[in-house]
């Protein structure tokens, strides 16, 4: 499956194009396409999808191409491809490999050319980047703000990749071959002056200088007419070039080098109105210039100062993140932010792109400064840094001035009118960056840093650049490149082992690759045998005073004490996921002062928000966490987080239905507990933090506190009963060892009561009756009444099923008695529930009738549907169509599966619509039925 941006809009599969429907469609499509598995607002989507102000009824128009564009995506199985269109707080992410993306393979595609040293390599990879193009980006969506704007920046792109393969041709000696890409751009965009400056180059070298002639003043005229201003440096660069027959001028005019000797005479343009043949009587008026020697306008030329350590060795991948760099280095005066966690590479990824990418684009040379934000030793003040930043430009040590001000004014001032890059390395924070920023606009600044820096974004309009770990594929390669290519083949899966192991950081996969490379001896899969062991990882990923240890303790170092203390706190935590609430009772403080804290870790790239309000840690900084001092009960609280919260969530997502579950011994109640707002949220909780919650079960089972293991467990009950299919046996059986071992006969039965019924719906009839029965005695022993009624209840539901339908109403009968003894309405409502299904079975109509009637009454506590309600409507519905009353029978069951639509219960309205279906040929009927079906399919 590929998406294609890069011409008309389209989704391709192995099937050929598929078809997007109306341009809204596809203009929905093409924005959430131009932001790859980022949270694209419904605003944004509003301003892409129409021209003017959006009509009233926007936001219903967009989620219903939403809609529409799901169902389209889900048709031609996009899912099993990795690409899923989400919802997430008021906007939408396309998740998708950008792999899939034309617009993002031709980036990495022209990337890697810009890298490539040999010219061959390189026309290869820009004819194949250019080859994606199936005409004008986005050519078929709404001609809208945004996307216009977006189709523009594409187009730059293709342009800019258009003229470097021109310069890869002259670098081959095929002239003509760069005439020929750069006429039918120079034609398409007759006002662009780099193109025609480009394309008169390469037709002197290929011999045709009156062609150049010609075509100067083509371009000439048409900037006269079209915009009224005369052509601009660069083209007069060309123009005098081909004048003269200069072959050094030509090379700087086609790869856009406009910079003059400081002893060049500007050169005039002609300004005649005259046609092209008028170019022999105006070279007697034009002052030419003298021959300007090549090396002068080449970075390390002398007088162009060039400071930038040695390029990296073994450097490998990072295409995506070049190809962001180069992009925030446009503009002018850009400032890039170049952030990511201790040990990523972001120095290495700098420097790489310093001397590969952009060699030839600082001519007036390439500074360099480690403001050593995060070592042991000193920082550098401000002077020292422009002690160092100004004899390079030029100024003699003894004019620098004595004022940390006056000197940063004069090297702003010395840059103003050069083309310089100034790379700021491991910068601390934005105050240590400011002083330090040129003053020219020409002049690229790269700063790298630990810290996100957002004052720098905000003050200086900082373009942030990510950097992350590697991929495994990425990670196995650098391991390659340190110990020989041969060696990493011949262990293949200890390689990708090792790389998982190492969290994909270049730095711990640098120190594995020099151990190793210390060992030639030793295989790849001991390596990785040693690191598995977390108690030792750390230790084995330290080499002298360098090491994945030593970065992030000096990381740590420049944090408040608060956050360094919540940083081990967060050590403690068993899961790999941690919200506000989680923090603040790891930290024993409220919710507030905790999400200050891990945003500042944040900042410091020690955590990563990976969803709004959900923050993980990499896993070599969570082992550096946990080897830290963390507070003794760190582990109970957020154990009692998980109770506190989980009785919350079973309140809102089952109103009336709550456990009767005590507090364990012991119990830290948490600062504050997060509040529910309705059943959707606590459903949402229970799924988002299902596999921490199983985490925290067993770091509680392994602390013995089985107190606690089983009440989570329990807790758990409304997602266990809503994705009963999921395999929770081996979860439930814990929580019955644990509640035995905590010698709690309530917990024991409530737990085995759900046991049972998981069992009853995995097939295990009758190994649930034996289950079953134990939690009725044990509940009956222990006098809990409400109990002993519910295990009776799932207990009628597996004598049914072994077919004692008699059997199983009276142990409905005997739970509805139980419960109205205690007043308990909502166990007698879902008793008779169950009592009137038993009926319906049976074929006893009017008692089924009768008793789901009688039970519908039965008010459940919160006013609204819920479960037990839409099941009593089926078996109205079923009771009456057995008694001939058909079309109420339909009314009651078409009722019962629209309220499980809307209320998400998609296997009640799979059995409701089933049902339908066998009395009812109405074709709406059977498209419910199948989208409930996938649905159900899907969520299980």
């Amino acid at each position: 499956m590929k998406f294609r941006l890069l011409g008309a809009v389209s989704v391709v599969t192995q099937g050929g194009v598929h078809p997007l429907g109306p341009i809204k469609r596809r203009s929905l499509l093409a924005a959430l396409l131009l932001r790859p598995n980022r949270p694209v607002p419904l605003d944004h989507l509003m301003d892409a999808l129409w021209e003017e102000e959006p009509p009233a009824r926007a936001r219903g128009v967009i989620q219903g191409r939403v809609s529409h564009l799901r169902a389209s995506l889900t048709a031609i199985g996009a899912e099993a491809h990795g690409v899923e269109l989400l919802t997430q707080s008021g906007a939408y992410v396309l998740r998708m490999p950008e792999a899939m993306l034309d617009v993002h393979r031709f980036e990495v595609l022209a990337a890697q050319a810009r890298e490539q040293r040999a010219a061959v390599e390189a026309v290869t990879l820009y004819r194949e980047a250019l080859s994606l193009w199936q005409g004008p980006a986005l050519a078929d969506v709404c001609p809208s703000t945004p996307l216009q704007a977006a189709a523009r920046a594409l187009e730059e792109l293709r342009l800019a990749a258009v003229e470097q393969l021109a310069v890869r041709y002259v670098h081959l000696g095929e002239h003509a071959g760069a005439v020929t890409v750069l006429r039918a751009e120079a034609l398409a965009h007759p006002l662009r002056e780099s193109l025609s400056a480009a394309l008169m180059g390469a037709l002197q070298r290929a011999g045709r200088r009156s062609e150049a002639l010609d075509w100067f003043h083509r371009t000439r005229r048409l900037l006269a007419d079209e915009l009224g201003v005369d052509p601009g440096q660069e083209l007069a660069d060309a123009y005098a070039s081909a004048l003269r027959g200069a072959e050094g001028r030509v090379a700087h005019a086609i790869v856009g080098d406009t910079t003059r000797a400081s002893d060049e005479a500007p050169v005039p343009c002609p300004h005649t109105t005259a046609d092209a043949t008028d170019a022999t009587d105006a070279t007697t008026d034009l002052p030419l210039p003298a021959a300007v020697p090549d090396a002068l306008a080449q970075p390390g030329a002398p007088g162009a100062p060039d400071v930038l350590p040695r390029a990296p060795r073994g450097f490998h991948g990072r295409a995506a993140e070049l190809v962001a760099l180069t992009r925030a280095a446009t503009g002018e005066a850009p400032v890039c932010l170049v952030t990511g966690p201790a040990g990523v590479g972001k120095t290495a990824l700098v420097l790489h792109w310093a001397h590969h990418s952009r060699a030839h684009d600082f001519p007036d040379g390439r500074l360099y400064a480690d403001l050593r934000g995060f070592g042991d030793t000193r920082e550098p003040n401000l002077m020292e840094v422009l002690r160092e930043f100004l004899p390079a430009l030029g100024v003699a040590q003894h004019r620098i001035p004595e004022s940390a001000n006056s000197a940063a004014a004069l090297f702003r001032s010395l840059a103003a009118d050069r083309r310089l890059l100034v790379v700021l390395d491991n910068a601390r924070d934005s105050e240590q960056v400011r002083p330090l920023l040129p003053g020219g606009s020409r002049c690229v600044t790269v700063v790298t840093s630990r810290h996100r820096l957002p004052g720098l974004i905000v003050t200086d309009n900082a373009r942030p650049v990510a950097v992350d770990v590697l991929g495994p594929q990425d990670g196995t390669m650098l391991l390659a490149g340190v110990l020989g290519t041969e060696r990493v083949l011949a262990e293949q899966a200890a390689a990708r082992r090792l790389a998982e192991l190492c969290g994909g950081l270049p730095l711990a996969l640098r120190v594995t690759a020099a151990r190793l490379a210390q060992r030639p001896g030793w295989s790849l899969g001991a390596m990785a045998a040693e690191l598995s062991d977390e108690t030792r990882r750390l230790s084995l990923l330290d080499v002298e005073d360098t090491g994945v240890r030593a970065a992030l303790r000096l990381t740590l170092q420049q944090l408040p004490a608060q956050a360094s203390r919540l940083f081990a706190e967060l050590g403690r935590h068993p899961g790999t996921h941690v919200d506000r609430y989680a923090t603040a009772a790891l930290a024993d403080t409220d919710p507030a002062a905790a999400e200050l804290c891990l945003e500042r870790l944040a900042v410091a790239h020690l955590v990563t928000e990976t969803a709004p309000g959900r923050w993980t840690m990499h896993d070599l900084v969570r082992l550096y966490a946990r080897s830290l001092d963390a507070g003794p009960d760190a582990l109970e609280r957020v154990l009692d987080h998980y109770i506190a919260t989980a009785l919350a969530a079973v309140a809102a997502a089952e109103p009336g239905n709550e456990e009767d579950v005590s507090l364990p011994a012991g119990y830290l109640p948490p600062a504050a507990v997060r509040e529910f707002r309705d059943r959707a949220a606590a459903v949402a909780w229970y799924a988002a933090e299902r596999d921490d919650l199983t985490l925290a079960v067993a770091a509680a089972r392994t602390a013995g506190l089985h107190g606690r293991c089983w009440r989570i467990i329990l807790l758990l009950w409304p997602l266990i009963v809503w994705r009963v299919r999921d395999g929770w046996v081996p979860l439930l059986e814990t929580a019955l060892a644990a509640a035995r071992a905590d010698a709690d006969r309530h917990g024991e039965s409530r737990v085995l009561n759900v046991l049972g019924w998981v069992l009853i719906e995995e097939g295990r009839t009758a190994e649930a009756v034996t289950r079953l029965g134990a939690a009725s005695a044990l509940a009956s022993r222990a006098g809990d009444v409400v109990a002993e009624a519910n295990a009776l209840i799932v207990l009628a539901v597996a004598q049914a099923a072994l077919g004692s339908p008699d059997e199983a109403a009276q142990g409905c009968e005997r739970a509805a008695d139980l419960a109205r003894t205690t007043g308990n309405r909502t166990t007698e409502r879902l008793a008779m529930q169950h009592l009137a299904r038993h009926r319906v079975d049976a074929g006893n109509w009017r008692q089924a009738l009768d008793t789901a009637t009688e039970a519908l009454a039965i008010d459940n506590g919160s006013g609204s549907t819920d479960v037990p309600r839409i099941l009593l409507l089926m078996v109205r519905g079923e009771a009456l169509l057995g008694l001939g009353n058909a079309v109420e029978g339909i009314r009651q069951l078409d009722l019962a599966a629209r309220e499980a639509e809307l209320f998400g219960y998609e296997d009640g309205a799979v059995r409701a619509l089933g049902v339908l279906l066998r009395v009812s040929a109405d074709p709406e009927l059977k498209l419910r039925y199948d989208a409930a079906v996938a649905r159900l399919t899907t969520r299980t």
